[in-house]
């Protein structure tokens, strides 16, 4: 017996059969269509890039534990990107002197990461992102706020399925210092603590600040801070609070977009002021979405010139998962509207011109490739989730006519080919 290959895909990735598919190009669809019309602009980039921009700018759980790296027979190190920001980082700063800044760009990458596969992580991944660079003002907070209820509205979502929390590195990083009395060698060790606040029990998060070397007082004013919500802007010193993008926004009419919320951290290492995370408030399915931030020194790997930014990825697993929890996943498509159907191979010549007075009008039309009988075409059309077929039958076509049936109704008549596309249209 011949050995075969196995047919699953490798772990951790996806096959997309054509009703998968189809549910995922309407859901991108949509999105795609409400960041065109705020401005948006799409571009693209290699999947490969230098092992060293993700080494040094994504963090090190990033670049310790989950790149796929190779090495060229030139010895040049490579990676699969794990996510689109450093590119296009590298980009901007590449083409910067032609761009006229602020601009608004947005992709929809794979990108892969090695992760232990689980609901809601895969090793590769889709994501859209979205990212506005050149600009250091709070309407870009505002705006990227704004394209996400967007994005979700435009996905069938109402304000009370997701919320949008939202804090300041900045802000942050004072309270630890001036309230909680954290140095400046540990700041970046609680940071990480703080990110992993809501994942882990109290215990391990006691045992973790201890080995950072907080006391258990400084843990338990730091959990206080934690929960204080906008509480803790008021013990905040005014100019850390005066140069806070996120506080003007809070201060704005945009502040009902977001929630404060001291314990959203992200794990990135290149975010420097606001960041964010969207979660979902359905009890079946509470978990981060996808979230972004703001980046003043992105750019700094491959210019000198300063170049900010602010933006998001939203992956696609998690926001399918989100779909599915709130009964929102559209229906995959039909094969087709509507099938012709020859009655005899002769007529097939005749089948392929009413089928192309069908798709000029917009109707998605199909054929047979292999011509059966009657019967059996029409019991595949229907499986094929065909609304009406056009059966071109010897008799009728001599006399410039087809006969159109609804396949839900099984009525049928007899019209000119000329008048075939409004019968057609009838039943659709």
């Amino acid at each position: 017996m011949p050995e075969y290959l196995p047919t699953a895909p490798a772990k951790g990735t996806r096959d997309f059969l054509p009703a998968e598919m189809s549910v995922r190009t309407q859901v991108f669809g949509h999105l795609y269509d409400v960041l065109e019309l705020r401005g948006f602009l799409r571009y693209d980039g290699p999947i490969l890039e230098p092992a060293e921009i993700y080494e040094r700018k994504s963090g090190q759980e990033i670049a310790d534990q989950q790149l796929y790296t190779l090495t060229t027979k030139g010895g040049e190190r490579l990676a699969l990107r794990p996510e689109m920001t450093p590119s296009v980082a590298r980009m901007i700063a590449g083409n910067a002197k032609a761009l006229q800044f602020p601009v608004r760009w947005y992709s929809h990458p794979n990108c892969h990461r090695y992760e232990r596969p689980q609901r809601g992580r895969v090793r590769e991944h889709w994501q859209i992102n979205a990212d506005i660079f050149g600009s250091d003002s709070a309407n870009c907070e505002i705006e990227i706020f704004e394209l996400i209820h967007d994005m979700m509205t435009a996905l069938g979502a109402t304000p009370d399925m997701f919320q949008v929390r939202a804090n300041d590195r900045n802000l942050l990083s004072s309270a630890l210092t001036d309230i909680v009395g954290v140095t400046a060698e540990q700041l970046p060790q609680v940071f990480t603590l703080v990110d992993r606040w809501e994942k882990s029990d109290r215990t391990k998060l006691s045992d973790t600040a201890t080995e950072i070397g907080l006391t258990e007082k400084q843990f338990e004013k730091l959990a206080e801070i934690l929960s204080s919500g906008t509480a803790l802007l008021d013990e905040l010193p005014e100019q850390v609070k005066e140069n806070s993008n996120l506080v003007k926004v809070l201060n704005s009419g945009a502040a009902n977009l977001i929630k404060f919320d001291p314990m959203i951290v992200r794990g990135l290492a290149y975010y420097t002021s606001t960041v964010f995370e969207v979660f979902d408030t359905s009890p079946e399915n509470r978990r981060a979405l996808f979230g972004g931030g703001r980046y003043s020194d992105l750019a700094s790997l491959f210019t000198s010139q300063q170049i900010p930014g602010i933006g998001f990825g939203m992956g696609d697993v998690t926001l399918i998962d989100f779909l599915d929890t709130h009964g929102l996943t559209p229906k995959p498509r039909s094969e087709a509207d509507v099938v012709v159907i020859p009655v005899v191979e002769e007529l097939t010549d005749a089948a392929r011109e009413v089928a192309g007075r069908l798709r000029k009008a917009g109707l998605r039309t199909s054929t047979p490739v292999e011509l059966r009988k009657l019967g059996k075409e029409l019991t595949r059309a229907d499986k094929a989730g065909a609304r009406a077929v056009v059966i071109v039958g010897q008799e009728d076509w001599d006399a410039g006519n087809v006969t159109v049936r609804g396949l839900a109704t099984r009525e049928q008549q007899t019209v000119a080919v000329d008048g075939v596309v409004t019968a057609v249209n009838s039943l659709l």
